[in-house]
């Protein structure tokens, strides 16, 4: 069992399954079973996937003051997250809606509220950080001071930058200098894959690197074993959703890692964990358990450790 501090985003996500991006207009659009609300963001479901893998997983977040925390812990999922580091000390909860068809195209509105200038306290962050592996990060503004408190103890810092954007890299240089493991998604990332990620790699002396490329399938860089690697996607599920899959993947991967010390074994396991999750509606649902993966591991690539591709 890994022991894992996850600090970052929360946010209540409205999914909306369309036939088409972009929507064409209508008054009124009623089709049953296509709109899906319920807690999201990087850090809740990466916190969510790590809980389900078995692992200590303590989040730490801040979201609205009037936030029922009802919403974090439905009464009908079996796995439950600790709440007490969740603060509620901004004026709302960040919110998104997510637009996606079915070609698995996707457009997100986002409001963020006044996240940017929310502060975390601090002085209940170091005991934590001490008893445990590794410390999982948002690039929010609020998770900037964690990054010393993780030097300070000697843990691995592993930072969900998603959406990489080069006129904002100066805004992410905190995370990307101090980060061993890193998580892009190529949705905003115009040059070549190998190229950008070696660019980071050699910018910042990184030692893993994952850039999830959506049904691609995604490339893993891992510094230490000379690894610069496309991956094809693997298929267990028929796809109904994919928002949160990269959250999910980057969980998975950080949970095999620390366990085994194995990129490419924790990469297959990942993007096994990612393809039965995308089989469910909304982010934070549709998480395979240990054995359950085992079982999927065992049938795509045999039994033992998986051959790298």
């Amino acid at each position: 069992m890994g022991r894992f501090v996850v600090a970052g985003v929360i946010q209540i996500e409205t999914i909306v399954k369309v036939d088409k991006i972009p929507i064409e207009y209508s008054p009124v659009t009623s089709v049953p079973d296509t709109i899906f609300t319920s807690a999201g963001g990087d850090a809740f479901n990466e916190t969510l996937a790590l809980s389900w893998l078995g692992d200590k997983a303590e989040l730490l977040s801040v979201v609205g003051r009037s936030l029922d925390f009802g919403i974090l812990n439905p009464p009908d999922r079996e796995v439950t997250i600790n709440t007490d580091y969740v603060l509620p000390v901004i004026d709302s909860t960040p919110t998104q809606v997510v637009l996606y068809d079915r070609e698995r195209k996707e457009q997100i509105f986002e409001d963020i509220k006044s996240l940017r200038d929310a502060e975390y306290r601090m002085s209940m962050v170091p005991p934590m950080v001490a008893a445990c592996d590794m410390v999982v990060l948002s690039n929010a503004n609020f998770c900037r001071p964690f990054i010393q408190v993780a030097k300070d103890f000697g843990k691995k810092i592993a930072v969900n930058i998603h959406t990489y954007n080069p006129e904002k890299e100066k805004y992410n240089v905190d995370f990307l200098e101090n980060a061993n493991i890193l998580y892009f998604s190529d949705d905003t990332i115009e040059t070549d894959p190998f190229d950008f990620v070696r660019g980071i790699a050699d910018k910042y002396n990184t030692d893993i690197i994952i850039l999830g490329q959506g049904s691609k399938g995604l490339i893993l860089y891992d510094k230490n074993r000379d690894i610069n690697l496309h991956y094809d996607t693997v298929k267990t599920n028929e796809v109904v959703n994919t928002t949160g899959a990269g959250n999910a993947l980057f969980a998975c991967f950080l949970h095999y890692y620390q366990e085994t010390g194995d990129s490419t074994l924790a990469i297959k396991n990942a993007m096994l964990f990612a393809s039965y999750k995308i089989g469910y509606m909304g982010t934070s649902i549709g998480f395979m358990t240990v054995e359950q993966l085992e079982q999927w591991r065992s049938l795509i690539w045999g039994s033992g450790k998986p051959s790298m591709l």
